[in-house]
């Protein structure tokens, strides 16, 4: 007879942590004794990117999970949401009934998955735990999950340190790198007839809400493309910030410059394996840049060489490889000095990161079949110390 295999409930909220997801998704889909399921959930469903189609072109899904409302992005509204997914989620698994719920990262769909699933006594990997990075409330979700989480599946030695520290049982916790460096480099640089849709940007600019006060949030990104006029003269896109409280102010100046100046262009949104190919070729052709606040910047930015100015407080604490300079707010005289020193850092020490060797998926994938997801000694949380 051949042996049940085991069920893993994926979930995914965003268009960021869903490029990170793939190839961890692929490779349970292709173990022979682990059975997928998609759970789309959260930001996916928002306009005007709506992601959800993205994840409809890679895997069938298996249940979905509004929680955002379009034009509603307070923290109060992310509240409610989490609310809202924490019983949509719920439903879903009630249905679906997975041995594995696999979330990743801090946000509030993972969040809210993770806390559903715990709750009702089902085994929870995260992937992700013990990561620094102050974000809006990224620190405080991401270690809640992580002692709502059964296996810890850290991208780094620190981060695997940290879970230890917060009283998780070592034989749980495991170094598996970060899914985000997995296949970078079979994407190939964006072709120049591509890059010219787009501008053919010099710098790419990423930058999120950081938790700031919403006027604040504008008053900053303002700051940053002031400086970007005064410090550079290469085309830029700059790509729409995640829905996060803040959203709106930083995309309302984001969209008027764009509307002044020519060298200045917004993508509300582009597919993860076309971002991958952007950085590719700023990289390689153009020497560019990356300026923001994204993990991005941090990870597979690091893994292709890509010089990063890291803005604001946003990822502060996250570990970071020596591609990165940090710029605490964006005047025009420091990100000049700051981009000189990165032109100065030889071409191969950009790309050395502490997150892994781009062989994460299938270790996952290795480790959610080996571990038992019923076993009472995984599923009753108790703290070291």
């Amino acid at each position: 007879m051949r042996p049940k295999r085991t069920t893993v409930a994926v979930v995914t909220g965003t268009r960021a942590e869903f490029g990170l997801l793939l190839p961890v998704m692929r490779a349970i889909r292709a173990h022979k004794r682990l059975r997928l399921q998609v759970v789309a959930a959260g930001a996916h469903f928002l306009a005007p990117a709506r992601t959800i189609s993205e994840v409809e072109a890679a895997f069938p899904i298996a249940a979905r999970v509004p929680m955002q409302r379009p034009g509603h992005s307070t923290r109060a509204d992310d509240a409610r949401a989490l609310g809202r997914g924490v019983e949509g989620f719920a439903r879903a698994f009630t249905r679906l009934k997975p041995d594995w719920v696999v979330v990743l990262g801090d946000r509030i769909e993972a969040f809210a998955a993770a806390s559903a699933a715990s709750i009702a006594g089902i085994a929870v990997a995260h992937i992700h735990g013990g990561d620094r990075a102050e974000g809006i409330a990224d620190e405080a979700m991401r270690h809640a999950i992580t002692k709502l989480a059964h296996l810890h599946l850290a991208a780094t030695k620190q981060s695997a340190d940290r879970i230890r520290k917060m009283g998780e049982p070592p034989k749980h916790v495991h170094v598996v790198g970060s899914p985000a460096i997995d296949g970078l480099l079979r994407t190939k640089p964006m072709t120049d007839q591509q890059a010219r849709r787009l501008g053919d940007p010099e710098i790419v600019l990423l930058h999120h809400p950081a938790g700031l006060e919403p006027y604040f949030e504008g008053e900053v990104a303002k700051m940053l493309l002031w400086a970007l006029d005064k410090s550079t003269k290469g085309n830029v896109l700059i790509l729409a910030p995640n829905h996060d409280p803040g959203r709106a102010e930083i995309l309302r100046v984001f969209q008027a410059r764009c509307k002044d100046t020519g060298r200045f262009r917004l993508a509300h949104h582009l597919p993860r394996e076309s971002f991958i190919a952007l950085l590719r070729r700023v990289a390689r052709k153009h020497g560019g840049f990356l300026i923001g606040n994204s993990s991005a910047g941090l990870i597979e930015a690091a893994a292709l060489g890509v010089r990063v100015v890291n803005v604001g407080t946003r990822q502060a604490g996250r570990e970071q490889g020596s591609n990165v300079v940090d710029l605490v707010l964006p005047y025009p005289d420091e990100l000049p000095m700051l981009l000189r020193r990165l032109r100065r850092v030889p071409a191969g020490r950009l790309k050395s990161h502490p997150f892994g060797d781009g062989h994460s998926g299938p270790r996952i994938a290795r480790l959610l079949a080996s571990t038992d997801p019923h076993d009472p000694a995984l599923l009753r949380k108790r703290n070291t110390y």
